[in-house]
């Protein structure tokens, strides 16, 4: 499995190759949260739930909305210097194969390390300079997900403050521990960012997936309508 997750990604390096120059409506970061709190069981729940979701008919519908792709970049996350590409660079979503392929390499993909902390703040400064090294799109979002608050290095403000996020929104898909919503107040209250920015809550582990799928048909309406509109959901 993992040779030929290899082969596959050297495969795509290729095809992703001067992706910054083409033109694109919108860039999308994937966050996944693989810290210490993440059991071996819940990641391969968020891993195989981002590929179904990345493979749903309306998900795959809401990418290829416009002739304009969307660039797609997705990493894991947890401690201060813990961020590992699940994609070999920004791919660019053309075609329902683009879809498919970005699943695959992320259903395959081994985890990093599963004993660090929620360093939720170098997430962020990771996404958002990969955001500024990759395609130059007119609607940039972060979507990040997590079980967890920060918990190692600096916040997710000083993130906001020390690193370029101006026209950047900023969305969570939130994994709290059941009966505690406090873990969803500290995501709206402190991480999402920007116009039209919401919290998506998965229901555990196994509601990833359709959390997911939810929060993606909503970030990918975000440049068709001008808005979002996002029943249950919370919006910043």
């Amino acid at each position: 499995m993992r040779s030929a997750g290899l082969a596959l990604l050297s495969a795509l390096l290729a095809v992703t190759a001067g992706s910054a120059d083409a033109t694109c409506r919108l860039a999308l970061v994937l966050a996944l949260d693989v810290s210490s709190s993440v059991d071996p069981i819940e990641d391969r729940q968020q891993r195989i739930g981002l590929a179904g979701a990345l493979r749903d008919p309306q998900v795959q519908a809401a990418f290829l909305a416009s002739p304009d792709p969307v660039a797609l970049y997705a990493f894991e996350w947890s401690g201060k210097f813990d961020q590992v590409s699940l994609l070999p660079d920004w791919m660019m979503i053309a075609s329902t194969r683009d879809l498919d392929q970005a699943a695959g390499l992320i259903a395959s993909s081994p985890r990093s390390r599963e004993d660090m902390p929620t360093a939720l703040g170098s997430a962020l400064g990771h996404a958002v300079t990969m955001l500024r090294r990759g395609p130059n799109c007119p609607f940039r979002t972060i979507d990040v997900s997590a079980d967890g608050p920060n918990n190692e290095s600096f916040g997710p403000q000083s993130a906001y403050d020390a690193f370029p996020f101006e026209d950047v929104t900023v969305n969570a898909l939130v994994i709290p521990s059941q009966g505690d919503n406090s873990i969803v107040r500290y995501y709206r209250d402190h991480v999402i960012r920007g116009p039209g920015s919401f919290v998506e809550i998965a229901q555990g582990y196994s509601d990833y997936g359709p959390a997911m799928r939810r929060k993606l048909l909503a970030e990918l309406s975000v440049q068709m309508l001008g808005s979002v509109q996002k029943e249950g959901a919370l919006p910043g």
